[in-house]
């Protein structure tokens, strides 16, 4: 049984004084709630981290360069990630592979790198509103996949999210049979590649425009083991409910 998990990215958001959101969307989960990890500007990560000790809430970055140390002015490495005491690192988020031309091999080698540091890296794939236009939806996700996933993936250190990136941040989402056939495709090529065992542990989370209103409806497809939020998850009071509604589905 796939363990739900609940991941909010907040983006380039938030100062000191935003770490109450954290303690109040602690305060809110109880021991039968979905896992959750928050994802905070690099500035927050030791705080976030230490504010979070002992509690349910789990801190993650959102990206990393792929060598573990050098001349690499403004990066930040998977292994001082893992020295700030976080658990998880986005990597090859749309926002990354479009402002910053990152390619799936340069999202294989961060991928491995957060793995070198004995984290766990959550995934982003996802097409875009002309690929979806074309009907091309499903060779971009196993082109991605293929790509940006290194062999030595298993339920421990990966996490897929898949982002359809027309539907981030705009308020648009996916029907659930597009969903549920996004979702399902990537679930065949992970035991295809992986075997079923592994790639049946494997998690997979949706994202784009989640919010407490569409929440559950996204939570009822089989493979969907959760959501990777944006927005929706700077607050507790708007991220609880949609843990809530993943933990109950």
């Amino acid at each position: 049984m796939r363990r739900k998990l609940a991941a909010g990215n907040w983006k380039m958001n938030g100062t000191a004084s935003a770490l109450s959101e954290l303690a109040e969307l602690a305060r809110q989960l109880g021991p039968d709630d979905a896992e959750t990890v928050i994802c905070p500007p690099f500035t927050l990560l030791f705080a976030a981290c230490e504010k979070m000790r002992g509690t349910a809430v789990a801190i993650g970055a959102q990206d990393c360069h792929a060598a573990p140390s050098g001349a690499y002015t403004g990066d930040i490495s998977a292994e001082m990630i893992a020295d700030t005491g976080a658990s998880y690192v986005i990597v090859g988020h749309s926002e990354r592979r479009d402002a910053h031309a990152e390619t799936d091999s340069d999202v294989a080698d961060k991928t491995r790198a957060v793995w070198r540091a004995e984290l766990t890296a959550i995934l982003c794939i996802g097409e875009s509103g002309a690929d979806r236009e074309a009907d091309r939806t499903l060779p971009i996700i196993q082109e991605q996949l293929t790509g940006s996933v290194p062999d030595g993936a298993t339920g421990t250190n990966l996490v897929i999210a898949y982002e359809p990136v027309w539907a981030i941040g705009t308020g648009k989402v996916p029907t659930l049979s597009q969903i549920v056939e996004a979702h399902d495709f990537i679930r065949a090529q992970l035991i295809s590649r992986f075997g079923k065992t592994e790639g049946d542990a494997i998690r997979l989370l949706y994202g784009g425009s989640v919010k407490p209103g569409n929440a559950a409806e996204i939570f009822t497809a089989e493979n969907v083991d959760g959501a990777l939020v944006g927005g929706a998850s700077l607050k507790a009071a708007d991220f609880a409910p949609i843990i809530k509604a993943l933990s109950q589905a």
